[in-house]
């Protein structure tokens, strides 16, 4: 099991790693791309497995689970409609099954769904050459090779893996290393490290293990939910990530919560996979248009903005996220159960609580 804490590397490892050869076919950077308007719109029976849709560096929404208030049953054209709102708001990408989709409360059919829902209103608006990111963690190794096999046919281009935790007393140091080796191997589209402490236990890879892992040839990035910004710049340069201003060697360094946006690019990462883009893409889009103009003033005060607004959906989870987006653009719903639905307090909290952010995002 990998080390909680994130020491410094040692400069001498790191000084070789960042040389070494890393370069990920599936992964391009715009700047090498013959952009978007050539790109073949294909549909999820196409057998494409992630090589054409690129990742590039920007914001990616992992999206809201929406279920039908009455029979619980997920809501297929809300979720269509949402994913083509954030298309329109100039996102890089979108994820499926992350902790904002509730992941967890979704059957394994359900899931794809979802994934072959968004993938469809994609296509059908335009938005074919966008590159959808699937959630594939599990507690064991087979099933997460299962759930990117599954993700891969419903029209998912990369798995985004959480470790597993649920046994982590018991595991060998190289358990977790071993676990994302082997998924990555057997994954038929390439794999991104979900390294989210709050999700599994209080597992914290360290950057070492992070920029190890990083060599294998169908991982193709990492979401660092742990906000440790340190670690984000040491894998970020060690791995030569792809940045707003430089492929590099395509590796997508991603920061994990928008509310350290700015922060993420100037350390060199790839952007952000945030779930506050949900209630507002585009004044999480304007934050790296901001900076990669090197408007570093403006793009500060949007990031203040972003930041607060932030810390609600931190706060509230995705209840209040889901509150918040009722009150503000009439549609959300609610999570489902056990968990709970805010009452009319807890909703006019929520509403208040995303004022800020939501006039912002109507500015834009």
């Amino acid at each position: 099991m990998s080390p909680h804490n994130d020491a410094p590397s040692p400069a001498s490892s790191f000084n070789s790693r960042s040389e070494y050869p890393i370069h990920h076919q599936a992964v391009q950077s715009i700047y090498t791309m013959n952009h978007y308007t050539e790109f073949d719109t294909s549909s999820i029976e196409s057998g494409d497995v992630g090589l054409r849709r690129s990742l590039v560096p920007g914001i990616y929404v992992p999206t809201i689970a929406f279920f039908d208030p009455a029979t619980d049953n997920v809501d297929v054209e809300t979720t269509a409609n949402h994913a083509v709102r954030l298309a329109k708001a100039g996102v890089a990408g979108i994820t499926t099954q992350g902790s904002n989709g509730e992941a967890v409360h979704l059957s394994h059919k359900e899931r794809n769904l979802v994934t072959s829902t968004t993938r469809k209103a994609l296509d059908d608006a335009g938005f074919g050459y966008m590159p959808l990111i699937v959630g594939c963690g599990a507690q064991s190794t087979r099933e997460a090779i299962e759930l990117c096999e599954e993700a891969a046919a419903a029209g998912g281009d990369y798995a985004l893996v959480l470790p597993p935790a649920y046994y982590q007393g018991l595991f060998s140091k190289d358990t977790v290393a071993s676990f994302f080796r082997d998924v990555a191997t057997a994954s038929p589209i390439p794999i991104l490290i979900y390294n989210y402490p709050g999700a599994v236990s209080g597992m914290d890879l360290n950057s070492d293990v992070i920029i190890d892992l990083a060599q294998h040839p169908n991982i193709v990035g990492c979401k660092l939910t742990c906000g440790n910004t340190g670690k984000l710049n040491r894998v970020a340069a060690a791995t030569r990530a792809a940045t707003v201003s430089d492929p590099g060697s395509g590796f997508m360094c991603m920061g994990g919560s928008v509310d350290f946006t700015l922060q993420t690019l100037i350390g060199g990462g790839s952007g952000i996979i945030g779930g506050t883009a949900n209630i507002a893409p585009k004044a999480c889009v304007r934050i790296v248009q901001l900076f990669e103009a090197g408007k570093y003033t403006e793009a500060r005060r949007l990031q203040a903005v972003v930041a607060r607004g932030d810390w609600a959906a931190i706060q509230g989870g995705i209840i209040g996220t889901k509150a918040g987006m009722m009150a503000h653009f009439g549609y959300g719903g609610y999570a489902r159960k056990p968990l709970p639905r805010p009452n009319k307090e807890e909703t006019n909290k929520w509403r208040e609580s995303f004022e800020e952010l939501v006039r912002l995002e109507s500015s834009l």
